[in-house]
This record gives structure tokens, C-alpha cells and sequence, in this order.
């Protein structure tokens, strides 16, 4: 081969591996395609829903630099795991799957697609495209506590509770542990629906709460049902993930909201930068990932005192809602006067504190 056709040659070369690139150089130019999963309805109040305003708020802070698509009420287990390949196979670079039971249909799809970053929320596997985010919401479940604590006459607390995985069982001794710090007799029922999201179930569930003598309920559901129950028999109640104020304005007390905007926000700058790293991140009222809505008027001026006071600490670090002395069910100390419980024991609480009765379901 001449000197002159190895110059055609190389040029040829060029222009093919030119031409390419160009299709990967016209993609950078376009919006970051993300993904979100919802076990419930978008609706408007609950967790599905807080999740779907903080993915509103990502695209305004964006704009067009993404562009985002949500599939929700998504049974977790098989059914997730085939929304969550398709999310992929669309093209989306950036996949929110935002309920405990889509780790491992997550864990498995983000296997066979390394390109692409998967962000779990509430879950403890990770992985080189895949990450986990958690908000600290047993913060505002103690909150919730001393309000309870405060205003009950009864001294009997009800949960209606969704699944007895760590999280939930977090909450419940939370929202019992800050009842406690005010009033020492606050005893909790807890009444499991097994469910995120079944307005029929949390209703019936308040109810029988009622009807065994809690004046004060909290929920780890996403429905408000459960407000407007404890509206009509006249007792109160907390909203959970977001304000449910409207749907029962005298029983509202307040609610621990979840606040995702700014991490959705940035999480998809860190993948368009090219600098995402996977790991865990988790936030509370600190951070403002955990925000608590207005204190209805009805709250007394004592109760807001210590609401206040407590909220102060938690934010500053000056006061966990896990420190110590805290007691078992069976009266054995758990963690001492002063400490404050490990991280990984507080990840996998699986016991009751003192106070709450029943026993916590296999």
C-alpha cells in the first residue's frame, strides 16, 4: 500500500469513527431521561405523593435539562421489577425506586444495566450504579410524640402501622419514646394493616384504635383516612410524609413530612456532571429532608413549648430520638443513660421500647 492510500485510508477511518460519535454527542445535548416508581397513588397526600412533589420540584429546578416520566401503584415484588427494566430499556439514565420492597428487583435490573444509576429509597443493598436514600422521619414521629404526650387524656396512644419492617417499627417506638419524655405512663397500641396504601383497612384500623381507648393516633400509612376517622369520633391525629390538613383540619395536630426535592434536585446534577458516586445518604430535620407542618391551634401553649424545644435539639444535634436510657418491652436496657442507639442496630430495630403493647408480627 502507497503513502497516498494510506492517507485515504486513515481519512475513511476518521470520518466512520466520526460519524460514530456523533450520535453519542447529539445524546449529551439532550435532558437527562429519569425514572420514579411509586408503590400508591400520586394522589394528593402521603408518601407517593410527597415523592412525586419532589420530583415536580427537580423539574423546575432543572427545567430542561431533564426530563421525567413515574409509573405508579406498583405492586412490589415481580410486577416492580418489570416496570423497573422498562424504565431502563427506555432510556432513562436515572431511576428513583421509592418503596422498601423494589431492593431487590432494583439490586437485580441495575445488574444488567451498569450504565444507567439506581437510587433506592429505605433499603440497605447497594451497588456500583446503585444507590440508597432514607429520610430520618422517625425524628418527626418523636415530635409527633410529645405533642401526643402532652394532649391525651387517656394516656393510651394508637399507630395504624403499614409493614413490620425496621422503618415502621423505628417509627412506632419513636412517636412512643417522645410521648414518654413528657408523660412516663403513655402506653401505644399498634394495629398492622399490612399495606401501604388501603384507605378501607387504615380507616377500620383507627377505629378499633378508638374503640380501645387511644385519643391520640399517629400512622405510617399514606392515606388520610385515618385523620378523618379520629375527626368523627372527635379525637386527634397526626399526617404522615405530608400535610393532610385539609382532610381534617380540627384532628390535625401536625404531620412529619418528607421533603425530596433538593436531593432529587441534586442527585441528577451529579449524573448529567458525570461525578454521581454511589453510597447512602440520609437526611432529617437538620438537612430539611424531614419538615414539620403548622401546629394546629388547638395544640396547647405547654405542648408546643416542648415541641419546640425538642425540635431545636434534634435539628442542632444536640438531642437523638434514640438516646438513652431506653428499655425493652421485658424491662432490659437496651441502650444506657447518655448513649445514643448504634446506627446498625437503629437500621434493623427489631423490637418494641417500653410501652408499646402486643408483639411485632413475623
Amino acid at each position: 500500500m502507497n503513502r497516498r492510500k494510506l492517507i485515504t485510508v486513515a481519512a475513511l477511518a476518521a470520518l466512520a469513527a466520526a460519524t460514530t460519535l456523533m450520535p453519542e454527542l447529539a445524546r449529551a445535548d439532550e435532558p437527562l431521561k429519569v425514572g420514579f416508581v411509586y408503590v400508591g397513588p400520586v394522589g394528593d397526600a402521603g408518601w407517593t405523593y410527597a415523592h412525586d412533589q419532589g420530583r415536580l420540584a427537580m423539574e423546575k429546578a432543572l427545567g430542561a435539562k431533564v426530563k421525567t416520566t413515574f409509573v405508579e401503584s406498583v405492586p412490589e415484588g415481580a410486577d416492580s421489577e418489570r416496570v423497573i427494566r422498562k424504565l431502563a430499556a427506555d432510556g432513562n439514565k436515572l431511576i428513583f425506586t421509592t418503596s422498601f420492597g423494589y431492593m431487590n428487583p432494583t439490586e437485580k435490573v441495575a445488574k444488567t444495566f451498569p450504565k444507567t444509576v439506581f437510587m433506592h429509597a429505605t433499603g440497605f443493598k447497594s451497588g456500583k450504579n446503585m444507590g440508597t436514600y432514607e429520610s430520618q422521619l422517625y425524628e418527626g414521629a418523636y415530635l409527633n410524640g410529645v405533642i401526643a404526650g402532652k394532649m391525651t387524656k387517656s394516656k393510651t396512644l394508637g399507630v395504624v402501622a403499614s409493614f413490620p419492617i425496621p422503618e415502621v417499627v423505628r417509627n412506632i417506638n419513636a412517636f412512643t419514646l417522645g410521648a414518654q419524655s413528657v408523660n412516663p405512663g403513655i402506653k401505644t397500641k399498634v394495629i398492622w394493616v399490612n399495606s401501604w396504601y388501603d384507605p378501607a383497612k387504615e380507616r377500620q384500623a383507627a377505629e378499633t384504635l378508638i374503640a380501645q381507648g387511644a385519643d391520640v393516633l399517629n400512622q405510617n400509612t399514606d392515606s388520610p383516612a385515618t385523620l378523618q376517622a379520629a375527626q368523627e369520633k372527635g379525637v386527634y391525629a397526626f399526617g404522615w410524609d405530608s400535610d393532610m390538613s385539609k382532610f381534617a383540619p380540627k384532628a390535625h395536630l401536625t404531620a412529619a413530612t418528607n421533603n425530596w426535592g433538593e436531593y432529587y434536585t441534586e442527585t441528577a446534577k451529579a449524573v448529567i456532571a458525570g461525578s454521581w458516586k454511589s453510597g447512602e445518604t440520609r437526611g432529617g430535620l437538620k438537612e430539611g429532608m424531614v419538615k414539620m407542618s403548622p401546629l394546629n391551634a388547638a395544640v396547647p401553649a405547654d405542648a408546643a413549648k416542648a415541641f419546640e424545644e425538642k425540635k431545636a435539639a434534634i435539628t442542632a444535634g444536640k438531642f437523638h430520638p434514640f438516646q438513652g436510657p431506653i428499655k425493652d418491652q421485658s424491662g432490659a436496657v437496651k441502650v444506657a443513660a447518655g448513649a445514643v442507639m448504634p446506627l446498625k442496630e437503629l437500621l434493623s430495630l427489631n423490637y418494641y421500647v417500653q410501652g408499646v403493647e402486643g408483639s411485632i408480627p413475623k
